[in-house]
């Protein structure tokens, strides 16, 4: 009981984190997992198994912020991307994967202020079909080398491309839905997934996703980007320590 316990509260804070910021929730999720005694793959494992339901928990809850125009692209790049990643774990050495992905986070987190610091070129960046593919394919390409869905680095990725914050956040869990799923089965045929551990994950991680998601909209557009960005930054410090 203590360890359904605990499994049940990692879901809870992984998902109203994800709610909260619109992050996949796998950065969360994952780490918790693996000190909770689970093997770092089957914690991999069970983060793809319970983000499609908690994304999709989360992306109705924000809906009426979804960017419709532009999330198909999205989706269509994530996927492919995170599929082709799954497949080629081990490719690419830790350490080089590390460094790529805290430049990732350092870039889109300066993005998230880009109106701010450079206004004029901020007007000048819109979303459209290439851009998104483009960007949505390598981030999910990255991330999925690394057991995650790409959802912790979309808001911030979104944003960075012109989406307003509460509709990057609303775009990204629903983009985290299908790039999670498109990494399901890999993982499934691999036997990398304990069911226990995963139920309860998911039991706490929908609940938790939509008290995160009904606080995220109330929530000033200002605290969301300042909470992104911080969590971009705390990110890649702990992928590059875990890679050293």
């Amino acid at each position: 009981m203590i360890q359904i316990s605990i499994y049940i509260c990692i879901g809870l804070f992984s998902g109203f984190m994800s709610g909260m910021f619109g992050i996949g929730g796998g950065v969360v999720r994952i780490p918790l997992l693996n000190l909770a005694g689970l093997s770092l793959i089957s914690a991999f494992g069970i983060n793809f198994i319970v983000i499609p339901f908690a994304s999709f928990v989360g992306a109705m809850s924000q809906r009426r912020n979804i960017a419709k125009e532009i999330v198909v692209y999205a989706i269509v790049g994530g996927v492919l991307g995170e599929i082709i990643g799954a497949f080629s774990v081990g490719f690419i050495s830790n350490l080089t994967l590390a460094i790529i992905f805290s430049i990732l986070c350092i870039i889109t987190t300066i993005g998230i202020f880009s109106y701010k610091i450079m206004p004029n070129l901020t007007k000048k960046i819109k979303p459209n079909s290439k851009n998104i593919f483009g960007s949505s394919f390598f981030v999910s390409f990255i991330t999925g080398l690394r057991g995650g869905s790409g959802g912790q680095v979309f808001p911030s990725l979104f944003k960075t491309l012109g989406l307003g914050t509460h509709k990057a956040i609303a775009t990204s869990l629903t983009v985290s839905i299908f790039t999670a799923l498109g990494a399901i089965p890999i993982y499934w045929h691999r036997g990398n997934i304990i069911w226990i551990p995963a139920l309860c994950v998911l039991i706490g991680s929908i609940v938790g996703i939509r008290i995160g998601s009904k606080v995220s909209l109330k929530t000033k557009s200002i605290g969301l980007e300042t909470g992104i960005a911080l969590l971009n930054i705390a990110f890649a410090f702990i992928v590059i320590y875990k890679a050293l």
